[in-house]
């Protein structure tokens, strides 16, 4: 206490002066108009500055979310569009299809937005590691996708992280058709490049072009119809020339993936499960 106040009796003279100058300074802006205009308007400046940065700062960390619902709304546009495409070729012209809400597939579906944090593009067996787990709706089986079209199938969950199996993987195998022919393949890949795969078991007497696009079938509980796999670059017969391979360029950019949803399809599978069950109980009757 002895050594602050000998501080302040040393100095008293600067306090002082500090006081006399806040006094001076409010007596003048108080006063005079003009000097105040020009303290307030640079203060305001100042202010607005910072703010501006404020919000500059929050806006880029707000672009996660941001990110997270273009996603989602990307695959609903593109369920959408294959909707839209199918329709079209059938030539229905039904105006009352899209009064049903028919225009909206997935609807029916949760979709669980998730990071990546984790790629590999060099290896025959990738794999993806996403942030999201069985603690947030994620489970084994269920189907991955972008906002420009499919990327993989959960293969692990943990309670915050799950691993999924990728196109980009050898044991990957997805069920797809050519869009608005209802030609059926499953897609592979070969390893190599990652922006290509392969659509196996397309029938001979199938007729498509090259560039139409080809999206998941929605013959299985992982993916819904329409969800964009790629476009058809060229036409090989398989090794048994019963059928034919196409080489597809794949929609989906592994190299640049980061915003991704789980597709989260358990009302497909009560579906799948009650006509599986419906059909081993016809099979009872029969051989009784």
């Amino acid at each position: 206490m002895r050594n602050l106040l000998n501080f302040l009796a040393k100095y008293n003279h600067w306090f002082v002066f500090l006081l006399l100058e806040v006094i001076s300074m409010v007596l003048l802006f108080q006063y005079n108009s003009y000097q105040g205009s020009v303290w307030f308007t640079s203060a305001n400046y100042v202010s607005g500055s910072v703010l501006a940065w404020k919000a500059e700062v929050e806006s880029f960390f707000s672009m996660a979310k941001v990110n997270r619902e273009l996603t989602q709304r990307n695959l609903y546009l593109e369920q959408q569009v294959s909707e839209l495409a199918n329709k079209l070729t059938e030539a229905t012209k039904d105006s009352v299809w899209m009064r049903k809400g028919q225009f909206e597939p997935l609807k029916h579906y949760n979709l669980i937005s998730a990071k990546v944090v984790s790629n590999r593009l060099n290896s025959p067996d990738n794999l993806i590691t996403i942030d999201k787990g069985t603690a947030d709706g994620v489970e084994k089986d269920m189907g991955v996708a972008c906002g420009t079209g499919v990327v993989g199938i959960v293969y692990l969950a943990s309670a915050h992280y799950s691993v999924v199996i990728p196109v980009l993987n050898t044991r990957s195998n997805i069920s797809c058709q050519i869009r608005g022919r209802n030609y059926f393949g499953y897609l592979n890949w070969a390893g190599g490049d990652h922006k290509l795969a392969y659509v196996d078991d397309v029938p001979r007497h199938a007729h498509f072009k090259l560039y139409e696009w080809v999206e998941t079938s929605g013959y299985s509980s992982v993916f819904p119809a329409g969800i964009a796999v790629g476009k058809i670059l060229h036409v090989y017969n398989s090794s048994d020339g019963l059928s034919y391979r196409l080489q597809v360029e794949l929609s989906t950019d592994f190299s640049r993936l980061r915003d991704v949803c789980v597709i989260d399809n358990k009302p497909v599978r009560e579906r799948l499960e009650v006509l599986r069950s419906a059909r081993d109980s016809l099979k009872l009757m029969e051989e009784r």
